[in-house]
């Protein structure tokens, strides 16, 4: 991870949530009760509010024995997770289990609401709101990797796309929080698969869940498109332009919305072992049509890492300088065509006439707009998702759209796209024909 790629307290607050975030986007995430009423509204999945406590008088004349079997008493504006209780299960009238196996009668949930509304538990110790929000669970797929608590996933949102994600397991000594300044674990998550890469533990790598064997790397969470499009249609309900959007994934609802956080932490770069700075940097000010459109940026632009990474590999793709290509288009038919094998460019490019035969010219398909200088001047070129096939190999690359006519080849593979192959600068006499002119 290069120092310079790091996002640094100071520069989060000049750059980011200073600038981004407005004082009215800022009281929404400060208060679960305001989250909740603009992600009602928005139509956003999240936990649903089941009662609220504002005063003491609500406390002694609510009828306490209306509670579900399971639930969380929480404050509106707590810090750091702390004053909830998780209730997991009924023992029998007025007594229930907390997640945490310990008994509390209706007597302690009535004292713990009292200290929440004099603000035990807000910033500044200012007084609060109480509610009762519906219980989640755990997901299946982190029953034996969560210890007791719900595991809950932080993406960092930035101009609607998804820039960084992290999974935070509980553990026993973070007492079931997803809490990492408690002892909760921090997993790096590739953007484009949703799959656990690296993973830290009171800040330091760790390969495996605390005394187990258990392998932190290579879990797949599911459901992971809708959890990216959940965490940004959040950040447009809130308005926060920088956002630390945490969801849990419901056993049966799915993808919910369960805090939103104007100022997110830091850690989540030490769990991805990447910085937060390059990355926002690069979606800073780009035309975003919709969640959808962001979603599919943040794949293009930040996915990829891991799956690299497992690949298995068989030896070097031997390739010549031109090579005949199979092209997905819009219905993904497979098109053949003459492509130049280049590593003295960075990035791929295709012919813009080829493109639009090809229905990836849509607006819909267009990730975003880059400038570029050429012989013309200053000229935008869009950049499309295109997926090839060279010498058997299945590449999805990100292409620039460029106008190619008076080149030899429609298309051009430059060297990041280039990865396990070796290249014969030969071109064969038979591929030379093929070639336009």
């Amino acid at each position: 991870m290069k120092v310079s790629n790091i996002l640094g307290l100071n520069s989060r607050g000049a750059l980011f949530t200073g600038r981004y975030n407005s004082r009215k986007a800022k009281k929404i995430a400060d208060s679960k009760i305001q989250t909740d009423r603009v992600l009602r509204r928005a139509g956003v999945a999240h936990p649903k509010i089941l009662v609220k406590f504002r005063t003491p008088n609500d406390v002694y004349l609510y009828d306490w024995n209306k509670l579900p079997d399971s639930f969380a008493l929480k404050p509106s504006r707590g810090l750091g997770g702390e004053g909830i209780i998780v209730i997991k299960k009924k023992l029998l009238s007025g007594v229930w289990l907390t997640t945490s196996k310990q008994k509390v009668t209706i007597e302690d949930l009535k004292l713990q609401t009292l200290d929440i509304l004099e603000g035990a538990y807000s910033m500044g110790n200012e007084p609060d709101v109480a509610f009762v929000q519906e219980y989640v669970g755990r997901h299946s797929t982190f029953r034996k990797l969560s210890y007791r608590g719900t595991p809950d996933i932080r993406i960092i949102v930035f101009n609607k796309i998804p820039v960084m994600a992290m999974l935070r397991l509980p553990t026993k000594e973070s007492g079931g929080r997803a809490n990492l300044h408690q002892g909760a674990l921090g997993l790096g998550v590739d953007i484009a698969t949703g799959i656990t890469t690296t993973a830290i533990w009171h800040n330091q790598p760790v390969l495996f869940k605390p005394d187990s064997k258990r392998k932190l790397r290579g879990i797949k969470i599911p459901f992971w498109q809708k959890i990216l499009e959940t965490a940004v249609e959040g950040q447009i309900a809130s308005g926060l332009g920088y956002a630390g959007v945490d969801i849990v994934l419901h056993p049966e609802k799915g993808p919910q919305i369960i805090e939103l956080n104007a100022q997110p932490g830091l850690s989540i770069q030490l769990a991805n072992m990447d910085g937060l700075k390059r990355r926002l940097n690069r979606v800073d000010e780009m035309d975003v049509r919709d969640g959808v459109h962001g979603v599919k940026i943040a794949k293009a632009l930040f996915g990829g890492k891991f799956t690299s990474r497992v690949r298995i590999d068989d030896g070097p793709i031997a390739i010549k300088a031109v090579e005949e290509v199979k092209v997905l288009d819009s219905e993904k038919i497979r098109h053949k065509v003459l492509a130049k094998i280049d590593t003295g460019a960075w990035s791929s490019a295709i012919d813009r006439k080829l493109a639009k035969k090809l229905g990836l010219l849509r607006k819909d398909k267009i990730l975003w707009k880059k400038k570029k200088m050429s012989s013309l001047g200053m000229e935008e070129r869009p950049v499309i998702n295109v997926t090839v096939f060279l010498s058997g190999k299945k590449i999805k690359t990100n292409m620039t759209v460029a106008d190619r006519k008076l080149l030899r080849y429609d298309i051009l593979i430059g060297r990041v796209d280039l990865q396990g192959f070796l290249i014969n600068p030969e071109i064969d006499r038979e591929n030379l024909v093929k070639a336009k002119w």
